[in-house]
């Protein structure tokens, strides 16, 4: 096998950050706390713009969901509790829990 010098630092100048440039980020993960800080329209903005949530849940999910889950529901997206965290979908993006 022949040797392969790649230097990824290069090759990053030249991607196109999207978030700076103000374009969308539909797919992008997005890390959060779900304790009752955060508006509930807040949630389902995010979620309906296309990103995931992935939310450490401090407190009863339940309770703390309430405000915006069944309207992520309604529009086609999808909201699992697994260990701590609410993960939440937008339309279109099936969260697998066929493994837990």
């Amino acid at each position: 096998m022949s040797n392969f010098d790649l230097d990824l630092n290069a090759v990053e100048d030249h991607l196109p950050d999207e978030a700076a440039d103000g374009e969308d980020l539909a797919g992008a993960v997005e890390l959060g706390h779900l304790d009752g800080s955060t508006p509930d329209e807040e949630w389902v903005e995010t979620v309906l713009s296309g990103r995931i949530l992935v939310l450490n849940v401090e407190g009863d999910v339940n309770e703390l969901a309430a405000g915006f889950a069944r309207k992520i529901k309604n529009e086609g997206g999808g909201l699992v509790h697994f260990r701590g965290f609410l993960i939440v979908s937008p339309p279109g993006i099936e969260i697998d829990s066929d493994r837990v």
